[in-house]
């Protein structure tokens, strides 16, 4: 009896352990029983390769009847009998195909990653960074300016109930396989998601302006006023302006009165004492668009073209779709998170966006009365802090409570109690933030999505105050325009450059400057308008504009379109496509004019014999702009590290751009020569040593020196180094920041767009990525091969009547009962 009773027991023990493993999440492993389980483990996210995408959906929100054809590439046409339903049916699209994505970046915005990721120091860091920022405070302002719309306040209710009703049909079966590998489940989605996108795109956007003004704060106390502004011109040399030259502009109607201690206080040489580190400014973002009237095509049609040049991301950032209903039929890509059309065209208009690079995020130092930060010093009194008490969930790890401080100009983001490996301070910095303030960019989308020229646009545009964006315009009946829309502060000269004094209002912000006095022009003499991120005007515009500029794209773009005529659209897709440096072609007869070329050995003799035959093409198969590359890196560390070195971190290294012009303007620049030897080094000795430090670091891996191996260009998935299966890597394109096809190592052309605006409109689109999240699905990935090499898919705007097409490929009703 014993001996049957041991081996039952043995055999229970066994089983219940199993049984426990196999539903235990251990460290950053999923449950293995639900994760490997047939019926609701990651084997139900693979999708059949031929499977028709039919559904008949039934939603008692619904008003009416709606059809979506889906077609060959996965792209819905929906059609709604009115607006609401419209809406609601693309939030339930969204989530159907986007839903980890969408959740995972309204919870980075509002610093919730941990309650996803768990215990990791820096994500918890990187969610009390976001709280301090005030995301959650500035989307809950733009849900109060959303609230005093009713046609946008309906327009978000729409879109989270489609968002829900579709998280309300998910079994755990059919949960996306992210959700499987972290082991959690979607929560309700909530208008405040949709703001906090917006925020998050603020953000991504602000690149450098995160750090600028503590980072030349830190580098006034070593540099003259003067030397700052030849570091870092308001207008550089080479920069051609999206404004045409020679534009004239009104008198400005806002006259900021400069504090009256600006030039002894604020402007001298000083530091804010201690070392202020704080998060490294995201890599530079970019985006060209431009647009070409009739007169330079041959058809005789405008012809716009965008290509928003952000992270490179699976699943991708965009999402693309046609909306119909009875007020509008358009066509385009949108976020996955936010209802609407962004960036696209429709029967009249077509519409593109590039960043304005505009500063509209100034720090303040505060001073509170004691650690408690319940008061601050403010016009000669102490005046109360609000606190916002930040609850940070950490999933398998204990609640961590964050209290931030909020003053007259916005979140305390650094202060003492933030000391973690990425920020640590004794100042208190204040963030005054364009962000923060009420806004309702979704009404901008709606009526853009329904304009028919150039009036309904530029009456639309109004509503959109952050970020910053460029906003082309091309219209069927052959107006072309553009304006630098966004709510930008009137500033005084120098004001925001560096951390201001905040004991009183005296450096606050004074106002904004009118709408109607940003930077815009309609039908330009020259017959095209460009933008990529440069900035906007020439320094005839009326009011101070800092920021964080790019100038190379710009050029070669305003070169190009200068001299053709006859434009086609495929002439536009290689223009697209293009990789040639400007910054390229000037800097390289520079180098060979300094090269002490009898000075090499015949290894480093052999790679400029290389580099000096080079067309300034970043063409991914050649050595040419790897050696270039590295050589103009190379002599960016030997000309500024030694000055450098000597502030307090961060700081902000000047541009490629603008060292190649200061060296271009006076050969004797002064940080060519090394303040840490006692010789005086010349541009000879710099050039020559730069280049021999350069050939080392290439001779290391000769195989690497290829440029699309050493660019080495790839899409991660949005969960990034946790899950490299689901990204791609090895991509062979040509091109760099520099060239108009602006591809580094993981951002590039997020949105390539060609839109020909002859009746009926030609137009033709691709991006990175595919329609759908799940990486179960032959339409996860398979935009990016058409993408890398330069090719496009023709964008079909779809008539009801073409339902028996045959690229559709499923049908999905949507009725309410």
């Amino acid at each position: 009896m014993l001996m049957r009773i041991i081996p039952f027991v043995i055999s229970l023990v066994v089983t219940l352990g199993l049984v426990f493993a196999l539903n235990t999440k251990i460290g950053t492993i999923p449950p293995l029983g639900k994760f490997l389980s047939p019926q609701q483990g990651f084997w139900q996210n693979a999708e059949p390769c031929d499977a028709r995408l039919d559904e008949d959906l039934r939603f008692p929100d619904l008003k009416g009847k709606v059809k979506v054809y889906m077609d060959e590439r996965m792209v819905p046409h929906v059609f709604a009998e009115n607006d609401e339903d419209v809406y609601f049916v693309q939030g339930y699209l969204h989530a159907k195909y986007r839903l980890f994505q969408m959740e995972f970046q309204t919870h980075a915005a509002a610093g919730r990653l941990s309650e996803i990721l768990g215990n990791n120091p820096q994500i918890i860091n990187y969610d009390r960074l976001q709280r301090r920022m005030g995301m959650v405070y500035g989307a809950e302002n733009e849900l109060k300016a959303v609230a005093k719309d009713a046609l946008t306040q309906k327009v978000y209710d729409a879109y989270t109930a489609g968002v829900n009703s579709y998280i309300n049909s998910l079994s755990a079966g059919n949960l996306p396989v992210e959700y499987k590998l972290l082991d959690f489940r979607p929560e309700p989605w909530t208008n405040l998601k949709i703001a906090l996108f917006f925020k998050v795109m603020c953000s991504d956007l602000a690149g450098q302006e995160y750090a600028k003004d503590i980072s030349f704060s830190n580098e006034k106390s070593l540099f003259s006023k003067e030397e700052m502004d030849m570091l870092y011109p308001q207008v550089s040399d080479s920069s051609v302006s999206i404004i045409p030259k020679g534009t004239i502009f009104e008198s400005p109607s806002v006259h900021p009165e400069i504090p009256a201690n600006a030039d002894s206080f604020y402007l001298q040489k000083d530091s804010i004492a201690e070392p202020v580190k704080v998060p490294k400014p995201f890599e530079v973002k970019g985006s060209n668009n431009w647009v070409v009237s009739g007169a330079k095509t041959k058809s005789g049609a405008p012809i716009l073209c965008n290509d928003p040049h952000l992270r490179l991301t699976l699943p991708s950032i965009w999402y693309e779709m046609q909306l119909h209903t009875p007020t509008m039929n358009v066509y385009g890509v949108g976020f996955p998170s936010v209802p609407g059309i962004v960036i696209g065209y429709n029967d009249s208009i077509a519409i593109g966006l590039t960043n304005a690079g505009r500063d509209v995020m100034d720090y303040y130092q505060v001073k509170f009365k004691d650690a408690s930060r319940n008061e601050y010093w403010y016009k000669n009194q102490w005046q109360a802090a609000e606190h916002r008490i930040e609850k940070i969930k950490v999933k398998g790890g204990a609640t961590i409570i964050d209290t931030v401080a909020y003053t007259v100009f916005g979140p305390v983001t650094y202060d003492r109690s933030f000391t973690t490996a990425d920020s640590n301070t004794n100042k208190a910095l204040a963030m005054r933030w364009t962000a923060h303030d009420p806004s309702n960019e979704v009404l901008t989308l709606i009526k853009l999505n329904r304009a028919k020229n150039y009036s309904e646009y530029s009456q639309a545009i109004k509503e959109f105050a952050c970020p910053g964006q460029n906003i082309i315009f091309g219209s069927t009946n052959g107006d072309i325009a553009i304006w630098q829309q966004g709510k930008f502060p009137a500033r005084w000269k120098n004001q925001g450059l560096y951390v201001m004094p905040g004991e009183d209002d005296t450096y606050s912000w004074q106002g904004f400057i009118p709408q109607g006095e940003n930077p815009h022009v309609l039908n330009p003499p020259d017959n095209f308008l460009q933008s990529a991120n440069q900035r906007a005007v020439d320094s005839s515009y009326p009011y101070f504009i800092p920021g964080d500029y790019y100038v190379p794209r710009g050029r070669s773009i305003y070169r190009q379109l200068s001299q053709m005529q006859d434009i086609t659209p495929q002439d536009m897709m290689r223009l697209q496509g293009n990789a040639y440096s400007t910054l390229a072609g000037d800097a390289m007869p520079l180098f060979s004019k300094y090269l002490k070329t009898n000075e090499l050995s015949d290894n480093e003799l052999k790679y400029w014999e290389e580099v000096s035959k080079w067309n300034f093409e970043y063409t991914g198969q050649e050595r040419a702009p790897t050696i270039f590359q590295t050589w103009m890196d190379s002599l960016e560390s030997v000309i500024w590290s030694d000055e450098f070195t000597q502030a307090s971190k961060p700081v902000t290294i000047p541009s490629e751009q603008i060292l190649l012009e200061n060296l271009l303007r006076d050969s004797a620049f002064r940080f060519v020569d090394n303040i840490n030897t006692p010789e005086k080094e010349n541009l000879y000795q710099d050039v020559t040593l730069s280049f021999k430090k350069a050939v080392g670091e290439l001779v290391k891996n000769e195989d690497g020196v290829i440029w699309w191996k050493h660019r080495n260009t790839f899409i991660q998935h949005l969960l990034r180094d946790a899950l490299p299966a689901f990204g791609r890597t090895g991509l062979m394109c040509n091109g760099w920041s520099t060239t108009i096809n602006a591809l580094t190592k993981t951002h590039g052309p997020s949105w390539r767009m060609v839109i020909h605006l002859t009746k009926p409109i030609e137009a033709y689109g691709v991006y990175p990525g595919g329609q759908s999240g799940n990486p179960g699905s032959k339409f996860y990935e398979n935009f990016i091969d058409t993408w890398a090499t330069g090719k496009y898919f023709t964008l079909w705007m779809m008539h009801e009547n073409e339902s028996s097409d045959k690229r559709i490929i499923g049908q999905i009703n949507f009725t309410n009962s």
